[in-house]
């Protein structure tokens, strides 16, 4: 038989009900607020001490203050105290310089430079169809001037914003090559940036190298690709030695026509989500491949090489890669500086992920004499035995 209750009874019950609700409400409402109120007091300590900095610094300062410097710097500042080596700050110039290397289009001289142990500017690489090729410069080439100023007593970041300009205007460098100085004066202008280069070797052996995953390099990869096939290439080798990485967008777009159909590559976020960020379609190059890397294979190009060999269709060869598995994001602001910051983690989709460790190559080996390439050789001779 059914029990019935009174309807006090049952009023009593329902009031309970919404003490004990309303109580824990609080509790952990109370408990929330609590959290934020500490965050936001902490927060406003922080402020006020930087407000109190400024305060003494405008009143006793003896000089003077260049105001978007040292916003810039500030902003720059408080970016690099994440201690993230990845994440940064870029001013309206620094971004738009981003953007042109991006693209694979840079406006200079067409160089890539890096300090000397003289403590001069030592010149690492020079572009074809550059103001520089033109003017006949060469790899290890000294900049000792930029229009007049010591690039040793100024730096080379100084330095680099000196010889950086925008396309059209003039420029002076003083050269020193085999102890004798010579002036150079450039009109700087659009260089576009070839990151491949591509040849055929003997036994129908096909050689692509990537210097970079630029938004030019997929167009240049799968003309090279189709060039190599077309001629009879019957295995490829993939050359990424020195390639520190660039947009995953272009790292895509060259693996797509080399796997098969499936994802490659995801990213995990902050907030534990797992997005796809490489996939592949139905299309399949079926031949014999090897990659070479070195320490300095870093990101997309160390994402390229780990795919190929997840999928099994290449082995890597070389030296320990660099170890780069974080992605970046870009938050560009209506005054032209950007953020780039460090948002996710990402592996492939067969092994975990490679970020602080690198990838171990298949074949370790190390170019220990000068004029023999040894990881070269040894990418030859795994194709011509498969």
């Amino acid at each position: 038989m059914n029990k019935k209750i009174s309807l006090g009874l049952a009023l009593s019950l329902i009031a309970v009900s919404i003490a004990v609700t309303f109580i824990l409400t609080s509790f952990f409402s109370l408990q929330s607020f609590n959290e934020k109120v500490a965050d936001v007091n902490e927060k406003a300590k922080k402020y006020s001490d930087l407000q109190a900095i400024d305060t003494i610094i405008r009143n006793d300062f003896f000089g003077e203050i260049d105001e978007q410097y040292l916003e810039d710097k500030m902003l720059k500042g408080y970016v690099s105290g994440l201690d993230d080596k990845y994440s940064r700050y870029l001013t309206a110039e620094e971004y738009l310089n981003e953007k042109n290397e991006n693209s694979g289009t840079l406006v200079g001289l067409g160089i890539a430079v890096e300090e000397d142990e003289s403590g001069y500017i030592r010149i690492a690489e020079i572009y074809n169809s550059s103001p520089a090729s033109d003017s006949g410069l060469m790899e290890d080439d000294l900049i000792i001037t930029v229009d007049g100023v010591n690039t040793k007593q100024i730096g080379i970041d100084n330095a680099l914003n000196l010889i950086k300009g925008t396309e059209g205007s003039d420029v002076s460098l003083t050269i020193r090559r085999n102890g004798v100085d010579t002036e150079y004066k450039f009109t700087r202008r659009a260089v576009t940036l070839d990151t491949v280069e591509s040849e055929m070797l003997g036994n129908y052996i096909g050689y692509i190298k990537i210097s970079g995953f630029k938004e030019n390099t997929p167009d240049q990869f799968i003309d090279a690709l189709e060039r190599l096939t077309a001629n009879g290439a019957k295995s490829l080798i993939f050359d990424l030695r020195d390639n520190g990485g660039g947009l995953v967008s272009a790292l895509e777009k060259c693996l797509d026509p080399l796997l098969p159909e499936g994802i490659v590559a995801t990213a995990e976020y902050k907030d534990g989500s797992v997005k796809t960020l490489v996939q592949s379609d139905s299309s399949e190059l079926d031949i014999p491949m090897a990659v070479i890397v070195n320490e300095k294979t870093a990101s997309a190009a160390e994402l390229f090489s780990a795919s190929l060999r997840d999928f099994g269709k290449a082995s890597i060869v070389g030296t320990q890669t660099y170890g780069k598995g974080v992605m970046q994001d870009i938050r560009e602001f209506s005054n032209g500086t950007a953020l780039i910051l460090t948002v996710a983690e990402y592996k492939t989709a067969f092994s975990p992920c490679y970020n602080g460790i690198g990838l171990t190559p298949d074949y370790p080996i190390e170019n220990k004499n000068d004029g023999i390439d040894a990881q070269y050789n040894k990418a030859v001779e795994i194709l011509l035995s498969t």
